[in-house]
Formats: C-alpha cells, structure tokens, sequence
C-alpha cells in the first residue's frame, strides 16, 4: 500500500476517533445540561474526515438522530468529503 493511503487512512482515523470522542461528551453535557460541543464543530469534524466517528457516534451514543436539519447537513458534509477527497486521489494519480 502506497505510503500517501497509510497516511490519509491515518488521518481519517484520527479525526474519527476525535469526532466520536466529541458526540460522547456531547451527549453527556446534554443530559447534564452543561456546556455543550457546538454544531458546527461536529460538521467540520465531518467534512474534514471524522465522518466515520460521527456516524458511529450517533449510533453508539444515540445522539443527533432526531434533528433533521443536523442530519442533512451532515450527509451534505458526507458528500462533500467524498468529492474532495475523490479529487485529491485522483489527482495524484
């Protein structure tokens, strides 16, 4: 496996682990109601690549399902990764 996937495989994981991390403490302040980790924060943690986090997040801890706006926003940063990132590997190659 060229040295650029182990990379890019790396940094999906660690912005995955990071935005998981983030939905958990999330959801722990919202059910204390203290201060809560921003929307936009969650979404540019997804467009960025912790999508995969993200994901698992709301399944694991329940949390942002309901809100449909939250929701499609999401996707769209889902898409937009994809896209993104769909480009940058083809351009390389």
């Amino acid at each position: 496996m060229p040295m650029e996937y182990l990379v890019l495989l790396a940094f999906y994981g660690l912005l995955s682990l990071m935005t998981f991390c983030l939905y958990g403490l999330d959801k722990s302040a919202a059910r204390r109601g203290k201060w809560r980790v921003q929307e936009l924060t969650l979404h540019f943690l997804s467009l960025f690549g912790g999508w995969p986090g993200a994901m698992l997040g709301q399944r694991v801890f329940r949390h942002k399902t309901k809100k449909l706006r939250f929701r499609v926003i999401f996707w769209f940063t889902v898409i937009m990764n994809f896209i993104f990132f769909g480009g940058v590997i083809y351009l390389m190659y």
